[in-house]
Parts: C-alpha cells; structure tokens; sequence
C-alpha cells in the first residue's frame, strides 16, 4: 500500500512538474499600437517584463486597421492609437473599456527629406507651395483617409492653402513607418511624418514643422478592451509612470498626463 502511494505521489508531482499552472503560462498581455509608437513602447515594454516579468507581444500598424481588428474580435488587451478619431471609433463599436480611456501622449508632424537631399530650411506657413518644392517627384505620407499622420497632413495643408497642389504628388503608404522608409530610401523627395519617427531614422532630416494650428491636436488616446486581462490594469498605470514618462519623451512624445509614482 505505502509502495503505491509513493508512486501515486511521484506521479503527482511529475506531473505538475510538465504542466505548470496556467497562471504561470499565461504571463501576457497583447497590446495593439500605432506604428510611430514602436521605438519608445519597445523600451517601455523591455522594462516592463523586467519589473513585472509579464511578456508584452505588441501589434504595431495604422490605428485604422488596429482598431478594426479589435472590433472583429482580434485578442488585444490594449490599444493605443495616433489620434482620438480612431479611439472613438473602436469605443463606439463596445471594443473599448471607456473608463481605462486616457489621452496619454502628444506629437507633431514635420517634413522631411532624405538625409543627403538639397532641400533645407524650408518655411512652413500660409502659401507654402509644397507642389513646386517637391518637383516631379513624390511626396510620402499616411493614407490621408485613415491613417492619422495623413489626416493630420491633409489637414495642415488644406489650412494652409497648399493641398489642392500638392495632393498629386502624394505616394500614399499603409502607415507612418512605411512613409519614413520610403523617403529613407530615396524613393520619395519628402514626407510628412511625425516628429518622433524623423527622430529615429538616419536615413532623413527635418526640413521643416508645421505649425501647430495648422491641424487638430495629436493625441495618442490609450486604453483596454472589453476582452482585457486584469493584468492590463497595472500595464495602464505603468504607461503613465514616471519611468514610461523619461523613455516617451526621449523619443520626441509630449507627457499629457501628470505621471503616476
């Protein structure tokens, strides 16, 4: 009897040895983000799994896409998108938890060339003739009927008087990341991306900003799904971290929150 127990016991134990608990699998957290973010959230995210030791897997793409996945059900514990407009949407579809909601960062758009180009110094303002300056060649930015960087490109030049001009020359790409590259390699004479993202690419220089009443407000709106884990709670609270604060704003992001301890 004492010899079965033993083996009994021994089972038992390699058992649970091969099978772990699920709580300890299921240290994740899937967080769905705008493209431009990818530089900054990596860091946050490296330091993150060090305090926490929760795995963070992110999904990084334009906030339109994003947000329409989430709403088909795609299984994101947060999002964090490059404008408000995208927010809302996926809010307005029961995909969001609006009470998480934040408007945690800011930014601003800029023009660019690619690193070695002859075009400098360029005064951004009422009249600007981007058509003229950009010549035969393209012009590089977001979808300007989804993706926030082209929106808020649009936007500035339509208040500008620039867009009906330029719109021509415009090479339309799936998202911020994909318009830097394409001005990185040469393949278009300018772009119009977000600060952050000039600020990380070699490949291209700021040749001028646009004022910042010449769009709406960019505001990264952060929040989880209605599907989240509890864990994406303290996610949130580390976003708004003093520690997240230094990183983000290293990369160019504006800090619209006072930050948490």
């Amino acid at each position: 009897m004492y010899r079965r127990t033993g083996i009994f016991i021994a089972l038992v134990i390699l058992i649970g040895a091969l099978c772990p608990p699920a709580v300890a699998q299921d240290r994740t957290l899937s967080v769905f983000a705008a493209a431009s973010m990818k530089n900054a959230l990596d860091e946050i995210d490296a330091a993150y799994a060090v305090k926490t030791g929760v795995k963070i897997t992110v999904s990084y793409g334009p906030s339109s896409g994003l947000a329409r996945q989430i709403e088909q059900g795609a299984p994101a514990d947060v999002f964090i998108s490059a404008d408000t407009d995208w927010m809302d949407y996926a809010i307005g579809r029961k995909a969001i938890h609006e009470p998480t909601r934040i408007n945690l960062l800011g930014n601003s758009i800029v023009l660019i060339a690619p690193k070695d180009s002859k075009i400098d110094n360029v005064n951004i303002g009422a009249g600007f003739d981007l058509a003229k300056l950009a010549g035969d060649s393209k012009i590089a930015t977001g979808d300007v009927k989804s993706v926030p960087v082209g929106k808020y490109a649009k936007a500035a030049l339509e208040k500008l008087g620039s867009w009906q001009s330029a719109e021509p020359k415009f090479a339309m790409a799936d998202n911020v990341r994909a318009a830097l590259t394409l001005v990185a390699r040469g393949e278009a004479v300018l772009g119009i991306v977000y600060f952050t993202d000039a600020k990380v690419e070699p490949g291209v220089k700021i040749v001028g900003t646009f004022p910042a009443d010449s769009h709406p407000a960019i505001i990264y709106p952060v929040a989880a799904t209605t599907t989240a884990k509890p864990e994406a709670s303290d996610y949130l609270a580390f976003l708004r971290s003093a520690a997240a604060k230094t990183i983000l704003e290293k990369y160019g992001f504006k800090f619209l929150v006072s930050p948490s301890t």
